[in-house]
């Protein structure tokens, strides 16, 4: 059998995967991705639909929580292999938002960061908190001698390219100075924003809400990125978004959004 030359890793905000099951079902067949980092789950641990994902070829490890939060990884044909659960420093914070994991010879980082509305606030607080506690970790997974990438809904719009309108949303949380600071100096520790790096300064979104047929028009936010390690990057070949999964009947405002890097 032919040695496969790229592994495609992605994520998915899937906003409650009982009822995207069929939209992530239908993504996982058609596409065929290697790693999935999940966000939004929504379900309680033993609501998640591990035999249908191993009907899929998918192996799964999860953290749900009940009605809100809640975040997987999938390996294809491949049960990743957990490393971690919970930022460190965060032994009081009981939120479902990161897990870590090695599949396919890639230690992934799957995330979902708070979106701290309203600002300002305690979710605002938290979310910088959150951030804070996000980079002194990711410190030490960047200098790492094998691949690492942290994927997932970051909660960030780091630029005004990455909007449709920044008029419109400039009171919002995921575009304060704040948090655009705490992301550039997440990037500055030698990661490598995954979409930008393919797509220059091409507009590219990874989000579109549910209003004024937003989807339909492409009026949406990029919050949702790949970043990589200095050992990953030069493994990056191409980048994308997804778009006609959030173009179905009843779908998540999120799209998957995916790259493929060479295999190793």
């Amino acid at each position: 059998m032919a040695r496969k030359k790229r592994l495609k890793l992605a994520t998915y905000n899937v906003n409650g995967i009982g009822t995207r099951l069929p939209h992530l079902l239908e993504w996982l067949a058609r596409e065929r991705p290697d790693v999935v980092a999940l966000q939004e789950l929504k379900a309680i641990d033993e609501a998640f639909p591990v035999a249908a994902l191993e009907e899929a070829g998918y192996g799964a490890i999860w953290q749900g929580q009940r009605s809100w939060n809640g975040i997987a990884l999938l390996g294809r044909d491949s049960v990743p292999v957990e490393s971690r659960r919970g930022l460190p420093g965060g032994d009081s914070d009981e939120q479902s938002r990161y897990i870590e994991a090695a599949v396919h010879g890639i230690l992934v980082a799957g995330i979902y960061l708070p979106n701290g509305n309203p600002q300002p606030g305690p979710k605002f607080d938290y979310k910088l908190e959150w951030m804070a506690r996000l980079a002194r970790h990711a410190r030490t997974l960047v200098e790492q001698p094998h691949p690492v990438v942290i994927a997932g809904d970051f909660n960030v719009i780091p630029t005004d390219e990455d909007v449709y309108d920044p008029k419109a949303w400039r009171k919002d949380a995921l575009m304060q100075p704040q948090v655009r600071e705490a992301f550039g100096r997440l990037l500055a520790q030698g990661w490598t924003d995954s979409l930008r790096q393919v797509h220059g300064d091409q507009r590219i979104y990874t989000f579109w809400d549910y209003f004024r047929q937003h989807a339909e028009r492409d009026r949406g936010l990029r919050i949702d990125h790949l970043l990589l390690n200095p050992v990953l990057a030069p493994r990056l070949q191409a980048a994308g978004v997804d778009r006609w999964v959030r173009l179905q009947d009843k779908a998540s405002d999120h799209a998957p959004t995916w790259i493929e890097v060479a295999a190793d």
